[in-house]
């Protein structure tokens, strides 16, 4: 498996927004497949495409489905999602602010206000419909990683950003 490289702010390609895929051959499933590898390499939760200076609407996550796993950290129970061409197609009234960092803006987070929970629509790997229904940590991860395939950072909507200083701060990468 070969790891790819994540491109840093300012390389252009974070700023375009990404071509939807139409095309679901064995070269889009092993750039999947290296997406996942270098996410977890990296390491991070989600990634999309344009991390990899690939303009294309695909973006991978790997967290926990539901909180109550998050609480008890179980490795088991976390999930790897593939998403090509997604779209929130609904959100809820409540947002709440949180700490994020990106895999493509290293030694920065901020504090970016997102909505509680979000629906989903894309396509599977293999080009099937699916729907996602992502609510807390997720549904951020999910936010943060769809804001890169229109060709916005976390930085563009935070409210502050500065050097982490914890660790805590430092984990969890999207």
């Amino acid at each position: 498996m070969t790891l790819r490289t994540i491109v840093m702010l300012p390389d252009p390609v974070l700023r375009r927004k990404a071509r939807p895929v139409t095309r679901f051959d064995k070269s889009l499933q092993a750039l999947i497949d290296e997406m996942i590898e270098t996410m977890r390499e990296a390491p991070g939760v989600g990634l999309a495409a344009p991390q990899v200076g690939i303009s294309d609407r695909l973006i991978v996550v790997e967290y926990y489905e539901n909180e109550k796993a998050e609480e008890a950290e179980d490795e088991m129970k976390k999930k790897v999602w593939v998403v090509l061409n997604p779209e929130i197609v609904k959100t809820s009234e409540e947002k709440v602010m949180g700490v994020e960092g990106c895999l493509s803006v290293p030694n920065l987070v901020g504090e970016v206000e997102r909505h509680v929970a979000v629906q989903i629509k894309g396509l599977n790997r293999h080009g099937q419909p699916m729907r996602i229904k992502a609510q807390g940590w997720l549904s951020r991860i999910f936010q943060h990683e769809i804001d890169h395939l229109n060709g916005v950072v976390f930085t563009d909507l935070a409210t502050r950003v500065w050097l982490p200083q914890t660790e805590e701060e430092k984990q969890d990468k999207v």
